[in-house]
């Protein structure tokens, strides 16, 4: 039995289920029988560490040590567990574990409960879905030893809302504009408004308007990870082509690193819903996909490293990554899957704007922000497609505004058929923004038709970029060949004279989707020629493991 005041899924007993005695002894195989007294904290807020515990008897405590002790959960009863996604990352405690009667645990390290999830279908099964649907539980109630006090106003509130929950983090937001208890906490920790965006670390730490990494090091998401071992391979960006050949690789036994400046997804992870990915057939958001993918990934052991890679070593063996954070990671392998950013639109003010009318994806945050107002989707390509659908289930109008005479060449002809059916999304061709304005926000939008030189003005405070994409491929540091464009070039596409000019050591030709640095791969959209899907990102990032396993052999 459990007791818990958070909204729950329906199917209470997923959430919280027993497991029987013939599996309770299947566990005991892989973990150690201990006996606990009332009071004792087996688990402290901000661990490193998070051990699995299954009762045989007495019961385990969820507490939050910020607000005076109180119970989160309660579990109660033989074959109940312990347990959250945090278990299964790696990542620090965000609840404090205690026993408040004395009783009798089974208790596994994570190593011990890792092995147990891939050897073990049916326990596995039970405690993955059992930790995904607990965090949600955590995440609609925003209950979490994280504390985050904005502003509307702020585009660095925004910037932290979206990196929280793209790593999946819960939260408890507080807007200075309309919660009272806002300012009872600024003062308590003597916060002014000026400091406004800040991040309240376990009641302890205070962050003013923090940089991503200074999160994930607050909150110890990099925390568990060695950085010495040289691994099989390293994976640079954790879109759906890395966490595909991350997914792959580590469940075929290599040992891998991904390392992801800011959150799983990638660009796809901005996309409101993904219609036309296979087996999905009501759609999917970005975010869910890159979640679940990013789940199954931690299921057979990888680690992921929120850092930025800014340089790779190709003059040595093994390869050497040097991270923004001041340390170099090392391995066998490289799959290079760092994707793409949108190219921003030559346009006064739009820095300024950014954050406060001016996006770059269209997510339920996003969507919030612009319910019942006009909004602007520049672009006419499936992600500009994509937002427009999404948009328009909240705003009062939405338009889409094309350089091009239409968007046949450019969109799944689904998304075109939607635009066209949807009465509240109007799509304008041969139109270009021209200009942002506004004060502290953005207020007023000014476009142009490129053929008739027209010019029209509009109230409009939310626009959405979504423009054509440069890849991520600065840090390479000419390692590999490049493409005009920027982009990574393999396999077939390298002729003899970029082999020649890289000193390809070998006597066999690059491999699909190898660069020209032996063992380092290209996957995805920073790939030179690849189909800018989903569907084909995720096939390429599986691929790329089986090269992979043959320059290891080697």
């Amino acid at each position: 039995m459990s007791s818990t005041d958070l909204p729950l899924p329906a199917l209470r007993e997923e959430v919280f289920p027993s497991l029987s005695d013939a599996q309770i002894e299947r566990v005991a195989r892989h973990g150690r029988r201990r006996i606990v007294k009332a009071g004792e904290v087996l688990v402290e807020q901000g661990a490193a560490t998070i051990p699995l515990f299954v009762i045989l008897s007495g019961a385990l405590e969820a507490v939050l040590p910020t607000q005076l002790g109180k119970s989160i959960v309660t579990l109660t009863g033989r074959g109940q567990f312990s347990g959250e996604i945090n278990n299964l990352s790696g990542r620090s405690a965000i609840f404090r574990l205690q026993a408040p009667g004395d009783g009798e645990l089974i208790e596994l390290d994570h190593p011990e409960m890792i092995a147990l999830v891939q050897t073990d279908a049916e326990i596995g099964e039970m405690l993955m879905r059992a930790f995904i649907l607990r965090r949600v539980s955590f995440t609609t109630a925003g209950v979490s030893d994280v504390v985050l006090v904005g502003s509307a106003h702020s585009a660095d509130t925004l910037r932290l809302k979206e990196f929280l929950m793209r790593n999946g983090h819960p939260y408890a937001y507080l807007d200075l504009d309309q919660d009272s208890e806002a300012e009872r906490l600024m003062a308590t920790f003597n916060i002014a408004v000026n400091d406004v965006p800040v991040i309240i670390c376990r009641g302890q730490s205070v962050l003013r308007n923090p940089s991503n990494r200074a999160i994930a090091d607050c909150l110890g998401f990099n925390e568990s990870i060695d950085r010495t071992r040289v691994r099989d391979l390293i994976v640079i960006g954790a879109g759906p082509s890395g966490l595909a050949a991350a997914v792959y690789a580590a469940s075929e036994g290599l040992d891998v690193l991904v390392i992801e400046t800011n959150a799983p997804g990638g660009q796809a992870g901005s996309s409101s819903r993904i219609e036309n990915y296979l087996g999905f057939p009501a759609g999917v958001s970005g975010q869910e996909l890159a979640a679940r993918a990013y789940t199954q990934a931690e299921k057979f052991g990888a680690d992921l490293l929120i850092d930025k890679a800014i340089r790779l070593h190709c003059d040595r063996q093994p390869y050497a990554v040097s991270l923004e954070s001041g340390s170099d990671v090392s391995a066998k392998t490289i799959v290079i899957a760092a994707g793409v950013q949108y190219r921003k639109p030559a346009l006064e003010n739009l820095e300024r704007f950014q954050g406060v009318g001016v996006y770059y994806g269209a997510t339920f945050i996003e969507g919030q922000l612009c319910a019942g107002e006009d909004v602007i989707v520049v672009g006419g390509g499936n992600s500009a497609g994509q937002a427009a659908v999404f948009l328009a289930n909240a705003a009062a109008r939405v338009y889409v505004l094309v350089r091009s005479g239409g968007l046949a060449q450019t969109m799944s002809r689904y998304l075109s058929r939607r635009i066209e059916e949807t009465p509240n999304i109007e799509l304008r061709t041969h139109t270009e923004v021209v200009a942002l304005l506004g004060d502290s926000h953005l207020e007023r939008v000014r476009w142009r038709n490129n053929q008739t030189g027209e010019t029209e003005e509009k109230a409009i405070r939310h626009v959405f970029m979504m423009t054509g994409a440069a890849p991520n491929t600065a840090w390479l540091d000419g390692c590999v060949a490049l493409d005009d464009k920027g982009f990574v070039k393999t396999g077939a596409e390298l002729v003899p004279d970029d082999l020649a000019a890289a000193r390809w050591p070998l006597e066999r030709l690059p491999y699909l989707l190898e660069t020209s640095l032996p063992g380092v791969f290209a996957v995805g959209d920073v790939r030179g020629g690849s189909v800018k899907r989903v569907a084909s990102a995720v096939g390429e990032g599986s691929i790329s493991v089986s090269f992979v396993h043959q320059v290891i052999a080697r």
